[in-house]
This record gives C-alpha cells, sequence and structure tokens, in this order.
C-alpha cells in the first residue's frame, strides 16, 4: 500500500450496504485476545488496524455507532452497518475519533493487514494458537519498541492532535 493513494484497502459489510476504503498503510495493526475484545466480537480475539480517521472513507451505505466501555474504562464506541450489524470500525479513549481501528476481516482481501503484535495473549483462551513471527505480549507493548520510525512518528502526530482537542475542550 502506499501514501499516495495508488493503492488502497477496500472493504464493507455482511451485506454489503456498507463499502468503505482505507486510504493509506496502517500505522499499526493488532491482534488482541482481551476479554472485552472477545466478549465484544463474540470471537476468540479481534484484529485491528489502526488509520488516522481522515484517511478511512465510507463510500456507501449507512452505519450507527454503539458505545461501550473500553479496558481504559473510556468510550469505545463501535461503528457498525445499520442494515446488518457487522462491526466495521471504533474509536477508542485514546485517540478518540482522530484514529480508527478498522476491523481488518471485514477488508476484501484481510490477509494483506499482517498484524504487528498478538496483544493480551495471556486472556486467549486456551485452544488458541498463536502464530509464529508476529511478536506476542501478555498485555500492552510499547509501539516505539515495535514500530518502523516512520508509523510511530505517524502514532505519535495522532496522538499529539488528539491530546490538544482534549485540552482544548476542558
Amino acid at each position: 500500500m502506499q501514501e499516495s493513494g495508488t493503492e488502497w484497502l477496500d472493504g464493507g459489510c455482511a451485506c454489503g450496504a456498507v463499502r468503505y476504503r482505507v486510504a493509506a498503510d496502517p500505522i499499526f495493526v493488532n491482534n488482541c485476545h482481551c476479554t472485552l475484545c472477545q466478549r465484544q466480537t463474540g470471537g476468540p480475539s479481534v484484529v485491528n488496524l489502526f488509520i488516522e480517521a481522515e484517511r478511512l472513507e465510507q463510500l456507501s451505505g449507512e452505519t450507527v455507532s454503539h458505545v461501550v466501555r473500553a479496558g481504559s474504562g473510556g468510550d469505545h464506541e463501535i461503528v457498525r452497518c445499520a442494515a446488518c450489524g457487522t462491526a466495521l470500525w471504533s474509536f477508542y479513549p485514546r485517540l478518540g475519533r482522530l484514529g480508527a481501528g478498522v476491523r481488518v476481516t471485514t477488508l476484501d482481501e484481510p490477509a494483506r493487514a499482517r498484524p504487528d503484535a498478538a496483544i493480551y495473549t495471556d486472556d486467549r483462551l486456551p485452544w488458541v494458537a498463536l502464530p509464529e513471527g508476529i511478536p506476542h505480549f501478555a498485555g500492552p507493548y510499547n509501539p516505539a519498541e515495535l514500530l518502523p520510525p516512520e508509523r510511530m512518528a505517524r502514532l505519535r502526530a495522532l496522538a499529539e492532535r488528539s491530546a490538544a482537542l482534549r485540552e482544548a475542550r476542558n
């Protein structure tokens, strides 16, 4: 994938009503095994591709949002297809609506978004095997120790923008 828009990741919901496009390389991709993700997805884990929200474009369909509690205690907003309920992406407390966590399995080509890390692996179900070649962590990890400098710079810029917005509101 390239920043210039010459290659995109497209995706959509189960019924086909909602279509979206990710217009840049992900900042990072996590495979989260925490019990909250298990409960919220109904599966053993979730794989999220994190991107600046302005690089996520909804192309068609209607969405609805549901707010649940994140592990941090803040609001975690899950955006779903209004017709079939497929969870498409989320907004998490730390980055607010500036950064989106796109559900990798809703991509047309989900295998193109390989996880950078498997996290909260201590919470994984006992029959779930961890993939070889992908770093795994019992809990969170320090992105600066794992991500290439250009992606880390994008994450820092996004966190700074989010912090500035929160400060402006107070």
